[in-house]
């Protein structure tokens, strides 16, 4: 007899997660054993929510969805910021909250909340799991959380449907579906090929699409084929190296890009997504040719076409078959580059945040994974970090969550358990998760956390700042780094210099071993930083 949790189980490890994260409750007890009986690692998390973070990443990273669970009620409510993450950040992930068999939840009051309801809008798809209907639940997930864009499901997981036998197919369909998508030819694309051929200036505007579809190389060739600029959101840092000359950077909704912008006359979006900007309308009257791997249904950027289809093999077509370009796009690049550079040199008195990043790029190794909380140091992350790679940059962009970056680079490292794995976070942050210390330290998934440590609740001091409100409530302080992270039996250090960072950044590479640098910053420079290049 096969039970709906061996089912479960079983349909987990042969989609490519080999393991279950959060916090379990009664319930849970026997799907994690079938885990078990499977070999799959159950990684017991000390907030639920940063269990589902860092299935979340994994989804990111493999494009396997990743598998959170809680228990009922309180567990189930307290998930709930790590599932709006992974809807609003576009990550494939299955979260089990535990559920009472019916005929308790219709008794009692105790722990019964109506988690269906509470899930429903911060999900693709929620059910409640039954033995009889287990398998097609199953594969319908699987098909939902990884079909573009990527996102949440939900299982409810009553204790009756546990052990029951599960329902069995007269024909099975398979748990992950080949779809084949043929490559489109050259009359197909003619529209688009058409609008390219009458621009003189392109510039490409790079969003999630391109990491969904695997079309890094391909958005590159195309790129060199205009020889067009391109800007990338956050999430797509690495999509083009960044070290690639046609890289200007990241566009993040400030001032500072829109003069890059203007001088182009065709905006080509590729794979963006609205989720990624930000919530304020389309600043461009300039033609846009969008081109993405599923129709755009927010009507925020004026495209007209829309090119939806297979994103890797659009590109690819277009890369063939476009004219090539005026190569306009290496020196505007170059040009913007240095102007972000130019705004972010503001003077300090001590460690400065962007030297900070400085420090850290040249000290990690170039295939180093980064995470990046959300928070003031942010802006300087996205800025100042450069990566190489797809997915070598993961923040919390759509919802923009505190708390993500530890569990974030525990995901990681899970993901990549050879190649360095660094986490940037502000202080106030680091507290909301520095519980998950213990837990990468028992699982052994080492990381090396860079602490800004700016006493405060920094950007929302900045906005204080700006808007001439007296500073209140934000600020933080008196936290001894070395003594917090040596608590959790992690290597830890308080920098102040330039040397002690890149000197405590060296000795976590050759360590191996998790580590918390409390860099003691000078944030003096946010708001002439905020106010250069975001539109606040």
């Amino acid at each position: 007899m096969t039970t709906t949790v061996e089912v479960l189980a079983d349909a987990f490890k042969l989609a490519g997660t080999p393991f279950m994260v959060g916090h379990p409750g009664g319930e849970s007890v026997e799907l994690m054993e079938a885990g078990r009986q499977r070999q799959m690692r159950f990684l017991l998390m000390k907030q639920e929510v940063a269990g589902a973070m860092l299935a979340a990443t994994w989804g990111d990273i493999t494009g396997s969805p990743g598998v959170c669970l809680s228990t009922r009620g309180p567990g189930a409510a307290n998930m709930v910021n790590g599932v709006a993450h992974a809807l609003l950040d576009r990550s494939p992930l299955i979260a089990i909250t535990d559920a009472y068999s019916r005929p308790t939840y219709e008794t009692g009051l105790r722990q019964r909340i109506n988690q269906l309801a509470i899930y429903a809008p911060l999900v693709k798809w929620s059910t409640t799991i039954d033995a009889k209907t287990v398998r097609q639940q199953v594969r319908r997930a699987m098909r939902t959380a990884m079909a573009p864009p990527p996102g949440p499901v939900h299982f409810e997981l009553p204790q009756s449907e546990t052990t029951r036998e599960a329902g069995a197919y007269l024909a099975e369909p398979p748990l992950l579906p080949k779809i084949l998508t043929p490559r489109p030819d050259r009359a197909d694309l003619k529209p688009a090929l058409d609008m390219i051929g009458r621009a003189n200036r392109p510039i490409l505007i790079v969003g999630l699409g391109v990491l969904w579809a695997n079309a890094s190389k391909e958005l590159v060739q195309f790129a060199e084929r205009l020889g067009a600029p391109v800007l990338t959101t956050p999430k797509c840092k690495g999509v083009i190296p960044e070290d690639h000359p046609l890289r200007a950077g990241c566009i993040i909704g400030g001032l500072i890009e829109r003069n890059l912008v203007h001088a182009s006359d065709l905006i080509v979006t590729v794979g963006l997504d609205a989720v990624e900007l930000q919530p304020k309308p389309w600043p461009y009257t300039l033609p846009v040719l969008a081109l993405s791997g599923t129709a755009s249904l927010d009507a925020l950027v004026p495209s007209d076409p829309e090119v939806a289809g297979d994103l890797k093999a659009i590109l690819a077509g277009l890369a063939e078959w476009a004219p090539e370009g005026s190569n306009w796009g290496e020196k505007v690049a170059r040009t913007f580059r240095d102007e972000v550079s130019r705004a972010l040199a503001t003077p300090s008195n001590g460690l400065s945040p962007q030297r900070t990043m400085e420090i850290a790029r040249a000290v990690l190794p170039r295939d180093t994974i980064a995470t990046c909380d959300a928070g003031a140091s942010r802006l300087l992350v996205v800025q100042r970090w450069q990566s190489y790679g797809p997915r070598e940059f993961l923040g919390s962009n759509g919802l923009g969550s505190m708390g993500y970056a530890v569990p974030g680079a525990m995901g990681a490292r899970l993901a990549h358990p050879d190649r360095p794995i660094v986490a940037f976070v502000g202080d106030g942050g680091f507290l909301m998760s520095v519980a998950e210390l213990q837990t990468a330290q028992a699982e052994k998934l080492p990381i090396i956390a860079v602490v800004f440590d700016d006493q405060e609740i920094g950007l929302i001091r900045v906005k204080q700042e700006i808007k001439g409100i007296p500073l209140h409530g934000v600020k933080l302080g008196g936290v001894d780094w070395e003594k917090l992270g040596h608590a959790f039996g992690c290597d830890a250090y308080v920098v102040e210099t330039e040397q002690a960072l890149a000197d405590a950044l060296a000795a976590a590479l050759k360590s191996g071993r998790t580590t918390v640098i409390g860099a003691r910053i000078d944030p003096s420079g946010y708001v002439a930083q905020f106010n250069a290049l975001r539109e606040l």
